[in-house]
């Protein structure tokens, strides 16, 4: 089933000051893409095309890519890549999966294999330098794996090291709580895909009611097989937000579940890292 009223992609500019970022770094932009689903039902490829021609004429530092390439057959990556591999940055792209890219282990292997095969480099827990060797890029699995382990990745960077950490899911952010996260950036929620005005994103305002037989129909925000609506924090569903210390941007994605998207557009995401005169300490 094709989802109905996808909506008109947009082009979300954000500021994140960071506390001790290299000078060098001083204004580095990110372009943020997520939640493709690109299976053809659940993403055109003109709108896909759109998204890839507006990254590319940002000229940006670096691409972050945080997951849900397909949504269930791990093979529509292959029709995926050919697209994601004219993305253009100065220093290259970089991805993490999701959890519909962690349904099946082979499956898994085979989006790491095709999205490294043009000349991306994703992550499944781990820590690269692609800005230099004075900003740390996490990568981690993905939350609801069985891999998603942080403390090995973040505990032994320096207290005074400013971080990027990438991962899918921004109910993440709780956990990586205890330790400096200077900019998470993640996806999943798809922004709930209908957002109520005033009200905000319909699955919030179904489980605020206590509807939740209506969280086993094939609504937009069923993002597991059972069809259980698990995501935690629905007050982060699209954004940016301050948690704790640490800052979370959640981008709305680019595929959609049927029916679609009503005042919830997909989205490229731009970000510009400043410098920031303090942090707040521990």
């Amino acid at each position: 089933m094709r989802p109905l009223l996808p909506g008109s992609l947009t082009l979300e500019r954000l500021t994140v000051p960071i506390a001790d970022l290299p000078e060098h770094l001083q204004g580095c932009t990110i372009a943020q893409l997520s939640d493709f689903h690109y299976d053809g039902q659940r993403l055109s490829t003109p709108l896909l095309e759109a998204a890839i021609d507006r990254v590319n004429h940002l000229r940006v530092d670096l691409i972050a890519l945080t997951g849900d390439y397909v949504t269930t057959n791990p093979t529509g990556i292959r029709r995926l890549t050919p697209y994601l591999g004219q993305l253009k940055s100065r220093y290259g792209c970089v991805a993490v999966l999701g959890n519909h890219d962690n349904i099946y282990r082979q499956g898994r292997q085979l989006i790491l294999q095709e999205l490294a095969r043009v000349g991306i480099q994703s992550l499944w827990n781990q820590v690269i330098y692609p800005l230099g060797p004075d900003f740390p890029v996490v990568g981690l699995a993905d939350f609801w794996s069985r891999d998603f382990n942080p403390q090995p990745l973040l505990a032994p960077l320096p207290s005074h090291q400013a971080r990027l950490v990438l991962v899918h899911n921004p109910d993440s952010a709780v956990s990586l709580g205890q330790w400096r996260i200077d900019l998470q950036l993640s996806g999943h929620t798809h922004g709930g895909q209908i957002v109520l005005p005033l009200l905000g994103p319909a699955p919030s305002l179904i489980n605020s009611l206590g509807l939740t037989r209506l969280a086993r129909l094939p609504l937009p925000y069923c993002h597991r097989l059972d069809h259980v609506n698990s995501v935690q924090h629905w007050e982060w569903a699209s954004g940016l937000h301050q948690v704790g210390q640490n800052w979370l941007y959640v981008n709305r994605g680019l595929g959609s579940y049927a029916p679609g998207r009503l005042w919830c557009p997909p989205e490229v995401t731009l970000v510009t890292l400043v410098r920031s005169s303090q942090r707040a300490a521990r």
